[in-house]
This record gives structure tokens, C-alpha cells and sequence, in this order.
């Protein structure tokens, strides 16, 4: 059995390969930096493969002027970037709920080498990153993320670009609800610091002598290691509908 490579279908391949590797690029898990290069490309390179045949009919590529598929080339890249981007904001929500959570118990300035940034980040933010990562694909999250990309050639066919307002709009709201998302994650150790301090005022000003920080930097570690232990369940799975609701935001026709 012989396939005929004719440059209009190699070429397509490479326009879809454009969004698909650009998405994955972002993507959370697949796209970290902790993943070799050449399995992230090889990744991209196979799942552009299987959705060929599904979305090869939306492609009107005229090898004949090039300006134009190089037009739709830069409108794959900005799609793929748009919505990979998105993907990589929603599971930003963590890092910051760890950054909360690490300030409210004085753990800010332990820092950790995050494997998912490539970069310091802190401890708790690294540990809740990590958490959420494994848990989406023990919970078949990633099956939606590929729905996602595939149902994105749908909802912005190839040769069209959305409006850069819109792209901008869309990417503020996933900003705002990753970062309301992460507020809701950290709420209780907030809670806690905040009665916990206004508590240590009080014994301060009934007990001047007693040496508040060396009695509070103890207390408040501990203390916020047992509200993590407590909470970090309801926690996780708060986290994994919001990111749900996301991936189905991206994948309309999955509802």
C-alpha cells in the first residue's frame, strides 16, 4: 500500500502541527520544561497525526501564492498561543494559591526549583502544582484537553483570526478566574492568619514581655500545616471542577 504525499497535504499537516504544537508548548504537564524536548515534539508531532483526518477539509491551502499560507500560518501560531495560554493561566491558579498559602504561614522564603516553570517558586506553590498535575491525569482530564484541541479548529476555523480584543478579553477573564480560584484555595489559611495575628496584638499588649515572633513563627508553621492537611482534599477537588469548567469553555462541543 503506497500514500501519496502530495505537498498540499504535507503542508497542511504543518499548518495543523502549528496550532497543535503551539498549544502543546503551553499546555500544562505535556508542555513543562521538565519534559524532554523530543518527547514534547514527539507528542505534538503524533496527536497532529490523529486529528489530520478529522479537520484536513477545513484547510484551503494555494501553494500557488504563498503569501497567503504563510498568513494562515501566523493565524495557526496566534490561535494555538491564545488558547494554550489559557490552559497555562487556569493551572497558574495553584502556583499562586501556594504563594498565599506560604506568605500566610511564613514560609515565603522558602523556595523550590519548580520542575513545571523552570524556575524558584515556593514550596507549597511547587506541591499544590505538582498535586493538581497528577490528579488531572488520574481523573482522565487530559482526555478533555485533546477534545479541546481538536474542537478548536471548529469553533476558530483555519484562515480566520479572532479579534485581538476579543483574544485579550478572553484571556483577562481567565486570568480573573484563575486568580479568583486561587483567593478561594488559600481562603482558610487567610482566615487563619488573620485571626491568628490579630490574636498575637492582643497577647502582646497583655503580655509585653512575652517574645511574640519566636512564640508565632512556630505556631503559625504548624498550625498551617494541619489546615493543609485538613483541607488539602476539599481543596484539590474545588480546583479540578474549576478546571473542568474551563476545558469545557474551551471544547463547546463536549457540554
Amino acid at each position: 500500500m503506497t500514500v501519496p504525499l502530495s505537498p498540499d497535504l504535507v503542508v497542511v499537516y504543518f499548518l495543523m502541527f502549528a496550532r497543535i504544537g503551539t498549544m502543546m508548548m503551553l499546555m500544562p504537564g505535556l508542555g513543562d520544561r521538565s519534559l524532554p524536548v523530543r518527547v514534547r515534539l514527539g507528542v505534538a508531532l503524533l496527536l497532529t497525526l490523529v486529528l489530520y483526518p478529522l479537520h484536513r477539509p477545513l484547510y484551503a491551502v494555494d501553494l500557488a501564492q504563498p503569501a497567503s499560507v504563510l498568513l494562515i500560518l501566523f493565524q495557526e501560531l496566534a490561535v494555538g498561543f491564545t488558547l494554550g495560554m489559557a490552559a497555562r493561566i487556569a493551572v497558574s491558579a495553584l502556583q499562586t494559591a501556594g504563594v498565599v498559602i506560604s506568605n500566610t504561614m511564613g514560609l515565603g522564603f522558602a523556595m523550590q526549583v519548580d520542575p513545571t516553570q523552570g524556575q524558584q517558586g515556593a514550596v507549597i506553590g511547587t506541591f499544590l502544582t505538582l498535586t493538581g498535575l497528577v490528579l488531572v491525569f488520574a481523573s482522565d482530564l487530559h482526555h478533555l484537553v485533546i477534545a479541546a484541541i481538536s474542537d478548536s479548529f471548529t469553533i476558530i476555523r483555519p484562515g480566520t483570526l479572532p479579534d485581538s480584543g476579543d483574544a485579550a478579553s478572553f484571556l483577562a477573564s481567565a486570568m480573573a478566574r484563575a486568580f479568583l480560584i486561587a483567593i478561594q484555595l488559600a481562603a482558610p489559611f487567610i482566615v487563619f492568619a488573620l485571626v491568628f495575628n490579630i490574636g498575637l496584638g492582643v497577647l502582646s499588649k497583655l503580655m509585653p514581655q512575652m517574645q511574640v515572633f519566636f512564640v508565632a513563627m512556630p505556631a503559625t508553621i504548624g498550625v498551617g500545616f494541619l489546615i493543609l492537611l485538613l483541607v488539602i482534599g476539599v481543596m484539590m477537588t474545588h480546583y479540578l471542577g474549576s478546571l473542568e469548567t474551563v476545558l469545557n469553555d474551551l471544547a463547546v462541543n463536549r457540554r
